[in-house]
């Protein structure tokens, strides 16, 4: 497939990485935010969006499953990616040059052994992508910046020490969305995503959940937020194995629809191969 696929981040962020592991084909378009991500995809001016929804270390992505439902857009596929740390300084530096790491503080926060060992201090940058832009530009054989080996090669930044995180299980969950569903698609492991809001009724969520259990449907994923910030209104996303199609998985969202006042399915697509072996 030709095309574009937007991002959010500088060149060589962690989300730029997955565009260029998943779609290598497809030009890459970074944007400021995630909603601008979304909004080009929306506009037509890209074909496809890549946004990263959870992290096998910090959780879910902030204010992602809030987006997602208002987006528009429906999910075609997902990709998990390794977050390896690299440390990254200007050419003919030496990790003993190094006095200085920089870096997003979340990414700080994953390399506290190698730092330490090292004696290097921290600083705290704007973002992983952006922070190498700035080791680059600065010229400084003192301050290097942990981003992935992509941004070394985008900004002409040697690699002094690779995969340097302190768990080398590190994962990121990423989908991929585009402005039109694709349910034609049959893999080994289908996955179909949705978000639901339960009827005010006793035990409803519980009821609601019922039909899953009942008719074998394996459910990975279920989390729960705030709707506009009301206490009192929750939405819920989850994620499921199998498709709409399948009549264990019919039968199920017949029964959820029962007991909810809203659903809707963001998505059918096939699981990552890295899925069984997170």
């Amino acid at each position: 497939m030709t095309g574009r696929i937007a991002f959010q981040g500088e060149p060589g962020a962690y989300s730029h990485q997955a565009c260029h592991d998943a779609r290598p084909d497809m030009e890459a378009v970074p944007c400021r935010t995630f909603e601008d991500v979304i909004e080009m995809v929306r506009k037509g001016e890209a074909d496809l969006a890549m946004l990263p929804v959870e992290n096998s270390t910090y959780g879910r992505v902030a204010d992602i499953h809030h987006l997602l439902p208002e987006s528009g857009l429906k999910i075609i596929d997902e990709a998990f990616v390794r977050v390896h740390i690299n440390l990254l300084a200007v050419k003919g530096a030496t990790l003993a040059d190094v006095k200085t790491a920089m870096s997003h503080t979340v990414l700080l926060g994953q390399v506290r052994n190698f730092l330490q060992e090292h004696g290097l201090r921290r600083e705290v940058g704007a973002d992983t992508a952006g922070s190498a832009k700035i080791v680059a530009e600065q010229g400084d054989k003192s301050v290097a910046a942990l981003a992935s080996e992509l941004a070394g090669e985008i900004y002409g930044l040697d690699v002094l020490a690779r995969h340097i995180e302190d768990k080398q299980d590190n994962t990121t969950r990423f989908l991929i969305m585009s402005r039109q569903p694709d349910l034609s698609r049959r893999a080994g492991k289908m996955m179909t995503t949705f978000v639901f809001r339960v009827r005010n009724i006793p035990a409803a969520l519980y009821k609601a959940m019922g039909g899953f259990a009942t008719n074998g449907v394996n459910m990975t994923k279920l989390e729960s937020y705030m709707v506009e910030g009301n206490f009192t209104a929750t939405q819920f996303y989850a994620d499921i194995e199998g498709h709409p199609d399948d009549e264990n998985v019919k039968l199920a969202l017949d029964e959820l629809r029962y007991f909810t006042s809203y659903l809707e399915i963001l998505g059918v697509y096939p699981a990552d191969p890295l899925r069984d072996e997170r």
